[in-house]
């Protein structure tokens, strides 16, 4: 994060501009907030721990008035701001400013997320959670057992009773439900989780460390190039957009990927390629959405060394690729030697393949219109991919090298990857967070030049 000197004051309309944007947010996020959870039916909950007085202040049970009441509270504080705005008739102070948008973002997320971490820790740990951290947990667990994740059986780990949701044991879940024989999930993530579990209950709940690296969002936003404002309005949409606010409740791990992806281009619109590149290769690990932007990244390194020539361009290259390769590999490679086929079962066969077709996308329009026969059968999705999404990219990748501006490639980036969700075997509503966050960084990248100094403006 890049503070000004002395008393930087934000200007006006940048402040003005600050406000209004996070009480947009937080209009169109509590009306929603909380809604559409798991269905949970946990019988006795026993309040206890640190998080108890807050599970018995939502009457041991999935209560929204809480959360909401939160939200509500977030958006107080934008019209108390709002007021100071106009008695003051001057800018928000810098750290004002920060600390307006953590607030918003904790007053969001915070309770809900606290509130599912506190029924868990009263119920039992395949309740009120998501499949997806509570495997990630698990996978972590049998890291710091010196056990291997990929390739391990599942359906006596206590995830099987998450899909009952009433935590009994159901053999027609063991038999049916593949998640279970299954570990979809990149290194980077077990390692985290292995990290993660080291804390004491209910704090190693992987959420936590979601809602965390979404609040990091800003001070990632805030390493950019820019007028500060509006930095701090698009890292405002980074922390506090309705998708990372769910995310973080309700355990979509994505959060923790985006952070490394969003400080990735920050590095790499600073010249610091090989920095870039290795943070870039952090974010592979944690999620294989990343890898999206590597052709990206790469022409960016490219085009501002500015070679003309394939060995001037591998020359630019060379040191990015190999820091970028090296972090990959250094994740990687201790499970690939351990079980290569295993590996890639779990990550890849089973990623691409083996899901039931769910979602917006196109493979759930093809099966309503019959040209598929239902939603557990074979999806062409590597030959979609082959006709529609790597030509695409090719072409945004050409746009790129014709165009001078580092945001370009950023919106290549979030096009691609847009498209490349759309056509996947699953298409679930969170998933558009990516392209989204890919849009907020091209911005960050538009809003720099030699005119926008790395400074607050006076107010």
């Amino acid at each position: 994060m890049t503070r000004p000197a002395g008393n930087g004051i934000i200007g006006q309309w940048g402040s003005w501009a600050l406000v209004g944007v996070l009480f947009a947010i937080v209009a169109i996020t509590l009306p929603e907030l909380g809604s559409d959870p798991w269905r949970f039916r946990p019988g006795e909950v026993d309040p206890q721990g640190p998080l108890g007085p807050l599970v018995s202040a939502a009457g041991e049970e999935w209560d929204l008035g809480i959360p909401r009441a939160c939200a509500f509270l977030a958006g107080l504080l934008c019209g108390a701001v709002a007021i100071w705005l106009l008695a003051a008739n001057r800018g928000l102070p810098y750290w004002c400013a920060v600390g307006l948008v953590l607030a918003v973002g904790v007053l969001l997320a915070a309770p809900a997320t606290l509130l599912q971490l506190g029924l868990r820790d009263s119920t039992a740990p395949w309740f009120f959670t998501n499949d997806s951290t509570y495997q990630v947990e698990l996978g972590g667990e049998l890291l710091l057992d010196l056990d291997n994740p990929y390739g391990h059986d599942y359906r006596e780990s206590g995830l099987e009773r998450f899909y009952t949701r009433d935590g009994s044991v159901s053999e027609r879940v063991r038999e049916r439900e593949v998640a279970l024989e299954h570990f979809a999930y990149f290194p980077g993530s077990v390692v985290t989780a292995a990290l993660w579990r080291v804390l004491p209950d209910p704090f190693d709940d992987y959420r936590l460390l979601v809602l965390l690296c979404t609040l990091a969002m800003l001070p990632a936003a805030l390493a950019f190039r820019g007028p500060l404002a509006a930095r701090l309005v698009l890292g405002a949409v980074l922390v506090c957009n309705p998708i990372a606010v769910r995310s973080s409740w309700f355990g979509q791990n994505d959060a923790p990927s985006l952070l490394l992806l969003v400080l990735a281009f920050a590095l790499a619109s600073r010249r610091r390629f090989g920095w870039a590149a290795a943070v870039l290769g952090g974010a592979v690990l944690l999620k294989q959405f990343a890898l999206v932007a590597v052709p990206f990244l790469a022409l960016m390194v490219v085009r501002e060394h500015g070679a003309s020539t394939w060995r001037s361009a591998l020359d630019a290259l060379r040191g990015p690729a190999l820091a970028f390769l090296g972090v990959v590999a250094a994740g990687i490679l201790p499970f690939l030697v351990a079980d290569p086929v295993a590996f890639y079962e779990d990550t890849i066969k089973y990623g691409a393949g083996t899901y039931r077709i769910v979602g917006y996308g196109l493979s759930a329009i093809l099966v309503e219109i019959g040209v598929l026969d239902d939603r557990e059968g074979a999806y062409p999705f590597a030959l979609l991919a082959l006709l529609t999404w790597a030509p695409l990219t090719a072409w945004l990748l050409l746009l790129q090298w014709r165009r001078r501006e580092l945001w370009v490639g950023a919106a290549g980036f979030a096009v691609s990857i847009l498209w490349l969700m759309f056509i996947g075997r699953t298409f679930n509503n969170y998933y558009l967070v990516w392209p989204m966050t890919g849009a907020v960084v091209a911005a960050l990248m538009a809003v720099a030049s030699p005119r926008a100094p790395d400074r607050p403006q006076p107010g």
